[in-house]
Formats: structure tokens, C-alpha cells, sequence
């Protein structure tokens, strides 16, 4: 387990009527997450997949709408302030920190830590499989192991949603299949909410994932990954899928 304040679910999350605009590109978003859900968003480059996790987390402000996790209303709430934490395709560690001091910024930005951190920091590390590394710098890491600290020290923030933001991209199939089934692991564990976008549609079947697809700034379809995917889905995500497919 992780840590004895693990959270016992996650948070439903809804984007109510949210309206942004990116460059020349208006964004509308109407969407439902219910709590301890996976949620995989797909979609062509440019079609808002990153603006989308990063109005939950805060690092993008609604013009109009609003942002609920939870039921509780954050449209305007500063990241910090959010029960949400976000792995990033740059693992974003600090080369000079090592492995458990870079997990340790998840608890305490200027690493103050407690004897209960340290125990929730040493069990995170077990669990995404990096015990006996804990000192180990960066450069001394793969990138498989790199994202598995990242992951780590998103978990001892301890929050209910966990966004993924193309955070395996950079590595090859056999990685990323090893990198998913860690999150699916863990989500069946702490019951958090999973939002991750990806490149890769198969990343959605590998996962009893809810799938949304976007399209010019807008959720286009959206539904259990199995149906989406299958040759029943709906015709605008077969014909992304062939384009994607024969470009390849």
C-alpha cells in the first residue's frame, strides 16, 4: 500500500460548457469522468488533447464554463491548490537531486520531510519497482526508470486524479506496455481517476480505459475503448484510425 492516507477513491471530474481559446482555435468542452475511472483521450496533433488536462490541472484558465473535481467548483483555483497531480512526457527531475529526493519534492517542495514522508516516499519507490536505486541520480537511469520516478513522486502527493500527459511517448512499445500496466496497477490499488492522452489507441485497449476522441478543440465521440475501437465505433474515429494507419 501507499502510505496509510492513500486515497480510497477517485475524484469524478466534469468540464461544464468550457469554453477556451487556443491561438485561432475556439475549444469547447462538455465532459464527465466519474471517480476511480481510466479515461484515454486521443485525437490528430493540435486537436487540444493537452489543453484539455491542463485545464484541470489549472495551468489553463476557462473562459467561460467551469471546472469540477469532485463536485467542488476549481475553474479558478490556482494548480497548487487542485487534488490532482500530472506526469509529463519530460519526467521534469532535477539532475543534481537523486531518486528519492527527486520522489520527496512530491511531498515537500523544499524537502522537510517527516518520518511518515520518508516511509510513504521509500513505498512509493518499491511500488513503481526502483528499491535500491533510491540514490541513483537521472543520468544513471533509463527512461523507463526515469518516468517510473516521476510516477512515484506523483503518488506521494496523494491526490484522488492523476493526469498523464503523453508521459510514455518517448519509449518504445515494450517500455510503454510495462509503463501502463504499472498505472493500471496502481489505479486498481489506490482507486484513483486516470486521465492520459496518447498517440497510441491500443494504449486505451491495454487498460479498462473510457475513451474520448477530439476533434478541432471539441470532444467528437466517446465511449467504452473495447466499442470505440472496435470495427462498430463510430465513423469519424474508424477514419482518424485508417489516416493514422496508413500513415505510419
Amino acid at each position: 500500500m501507499i502510505a496509510s492516507a492513500r486515497p480510497h477513491k477517485g475524484a469524478s471530474i466534469r468540464l461544464d460548457a468550457v469554453d477556451f481559446d487556443f491561438g485561432d482555435m475556439a475549444m469547447h468542452f462538455d465532459l464527465v469522468v466519474e471517480p476511480s475511472t481510466i479515461a484515454a483521450i486521443i485525437g490528430p496533433s493540435g486537436s487540444g488533447k493537452s489543453t484539455l488536462l491542463n485545464l484541470i490541472a489549472g495551468f489553463e484558465i476557462a473562459k467561460t464554463g467551469r471546472v469540477l473535481i469532485d463536485d467542488t467548483d476549481m475553474t479558478d483555483a490556482a494548480p497548487a491548490l487542485r487534488p490532482v497531480s500530472m506526469v509529463f512526457q519530460d519526467n521534469n527531475l532535477f539532475a543534481h537531486l537523486d531518486v528519492a529526493s527527486n520522489v520527496g519534492l512530491g511531498r515537500s517542495p523544499n524537502l522537510k520531510l517527516s518520518e511518515a514522508d520518508h516511509a510513504a516516499i521509500s513505498e512509493a519507490i518499491r511500488k513503481v519497482g526502483l528499491a535500491g536505486k533510491e540514490k541513483r541520480k537521472p543520468e544513471a537511469l533509463s527512461g523507463g526508470e526515469r518516468q517510473r520516478v516521476a510516477i512515484a513522486r506523483a503518488l506521494v502527493r496523494n491526490r484522488p486524479v492523476l493526469l498523464l500527459d503523453e508521459a510514455f511517448a518517448s519509449l518504445g512499445p515494450a517500455l510503454r506496455h510495462e509503463m501502463l500496466d504499472l498505472v493500471g496497477e496502481l489505479q486498481t490499488e489506490t482507486g484513483m481517476t486516470v486521465m492520459m492522452v496518447t498517440h497510441h489507441p491500443d494504449d486505451a485497449l491495454r487498460l479498462p480505459s473510457m475513451l474520448f476522441f477530439l476533434e478541432n478543440g471539441k470532444i467528437a465521440a466517446s465511449g467504452p475503448a473495447k466499442e470505440m475501437l472496435s470495427d462498430k465505433g463510430p465513423a469519424l474515429l474508424r477514419k482518424y484510425l485508417g489516416a493514422k494507419d496508413s500513415a505510419l
